[in-house]
């Protein structure tokens, strides 16, 4: 059994994802086998928040070389999670 911590493993900073928290989204990196309902919980646990809406993506590896030698990095799930309107901010992100 996954603890909230091990789903969530960290807040995804860019630059759009930065603009997405006018709309009340949050960008993170969470555990490959985790569904949108273990995030969902994840989240209202370890922030204290409401959340409305959960979509959850898969990054798949890019391709990179140096010199001769090639391989891919590491493949990863994103999730965006959405607040309601009653709910308080996660502050994590205001700072930025």
């Amino acid at each position: 059994m996954r603890t909230s911590y091990d789903i969530i493993i960290r807040p995804i900073v860019t630059e759009n994802s930065m603009m997405q928290t006018a709309e009340r989204k949050y960008t993170f990196e969470v555990h490959r086998d985790a569904n949108k309902t273990q995030v969902r919980k994840a989240v209202e646990e370890v922030f204290g928040v409401k959340v409305e809406k959960v979509n959850t993506l898969n990054v798949r590896g890019k391709l990179k070389r140096m010199g001769k030698n090639q391989g891919y990095t590491r493949s990863w799930k994103k999730a965006i999670v959405k607040l309601t309107a009653d709910s308080k901010t996660i502050e994590f992100f205001e700072g930025m």
